[in-house]
């Protein structure tokens, strides 16, 4: 039996991709202090292998993105649960350092073809043109894998310690996101393939402005997800060392979820009918906004800062996987959507170590250059701009959307 409606893909996909990123990218926030205790390394060892897991995950990312182009997301996303699984019982069981390093290779393997590029792939490979919704819908439940998996490693630490803690996880994936992933339907034959009337591609009209186009977005990608991973590393001691008490920098960092969700409900909503470049402006926006926000009004505005930076990276999730779309059309999505993301994954391996030092020499001043980032993607969204905006806004309203 497979998901015949998109509702159900929707819930069966945004599920699946909530264990995902619970269970290894949001995994050494809550873990890494008691592995490095327990084998004998420091915390930041912990985090560098981690960061090596981002690296592998960058490699795989276009060969990750050419499967599903041509099997499907399918049975891609499949073989990926049991690889985070395989991953985190591994981890599970390391003693030496070694061990951890080669756990968090297999980890990064999973990492390169199991999250959201996969699963935007895997969108686009099903629905072509009309993948945006989805996309966002994903996203939306996506958005609480943080606000589900960091309370969930913490308590399983507490009770069954760290190993037991990659276990659970381990056998999540195979009890839970593998059977889900199993009923998304199998992808028909590339659209190349097909006998189908041509659809109306919006993207660049020369190969010099597809290369210029594809390099502006790379940017992009880079410097939204250095800030996002930066944040998610560092934000109760950024919020502390401007003055937030720990307690109070705590309670608002657990707004970053909810306002990422809310952010997405507005894209969901409103934003759809728009061209996702407005959005992605928009979003590129939050970021820096905040952070002055924060800056001229000290830490009575720390809840503001963590809302506006959590509403602009939730909107930019999504622009990640409808702006290649938008720009270039589904044929080939999964291998660029890899290819794009290569810096972005570099650029995510080093941000946990780079704002850190930024963080420990300037305190809070480190916002200067996460903000100064921001502006440069507002910068470059905007030097991607021509008929594409026109076309596809007047391509929604024709459809009525």
């Amino acid at each position: 039996m497979r998901l015949a409606n998109r509702t159900g893909v929707i819930a069966a996909l945004g599920t699946t991709q909530t264990l995902a990123w619970a269970s290894s990218y949001y995994l050494p926030a809550m873990l890494a202090e008691p592995m490095a205790r327990d084998l004998a390394v420091t915390t930041p060892t912990i985090f560098a292998a981690f960061s090596f897991a981002l690296l592998i995950s960058a490699l795989l990312g276009p060969y990750s993105g050419r499967a599903i182009d041509r099997w499907g997301g399918r049975p891609v996303l499949m073989a990926t649960n049991v690889i985070f699984a395989a991953g985190l019982g591994w981890l599970g069981s390391a003693d030496t350092l070694v061990g951890l390093f080669a756990a968090w290779l297999i980890l990064g393997i999973g990492m390169g073809s199991g999250l959201y590029e996969a699963a935007f792939a895997s969108l686009v490979r099903l629905y072509g043109h009309e993948s945006r919704n989805a996309i966002a819908g994903i996203t939306l439940i996506a958005g609480f894998a943080s606000t589900v998996g960091w309370p969930l490693s913490t308590f399983l630490e507490v009770h069954i310690g760290w190993r037991g803690a990659c276990y659970i996880w381990a056998m999540l994936h195979l009890v839970l996101a593998l059977p889900l992933n199993a009923l998304l339907p199998s992808a028909a034959l590339p659209r190349s393939e097909k006998s189908v009337a041509p659809i109306e591609t919006v993207q660049p009209a020369s190969r010099s402005s597809s290369l210029r186009a594809s390099i502006l977005l790379a940017v992009v990608f880079a410097v939204t997800w250095f800030i996002s991973t930066a944040m998610a590393a560092h934000l109760p001691h950024l919020l502390t060392a401007g003055g937030v008490t720990l307690a109070a920098a705590v309670a608002a960092g657990a707004l970053v979820g909810p306002a990422q969700v809310g952010a997405r409900l507005l894209e969901f909503g409103i934003l759809r009918r728009v061209h996702p470049l407005f959005s992605a402006r928009l979003a590129s926006l939050m970021h820096p906004l905040g952070a002055a926000v924060f800056a001229v009004l000290g830490a009575p505005a720390a809840a503001a800062f963590v809302i506006f930076h959590g509403a602009g990276n939730g909107i930019l999730t999504i622009a990640k996987g409808t702006l290649p779309l938008a720009l270039f059309g589904p044929q080939g999505y999964g291998e660029r959507q890899g290819l794009l993301m290569i810096p972005a994954r570099i650029t995510q391996a080093l941000a946990p170590w780079l704002f850190g030092l930024c963080l420990n020499r300037w305190g809070i001043g480190a916002l200067w250059l996460s903000s100064g980032l921001g502006l440069i993607a507002f910068a470059a969204l905007l030097l991607l701009r021509g008929t594409s905006d026109v076309r596809h806004t007047a391509a929604i309203a024709k459809a009525g959307h």
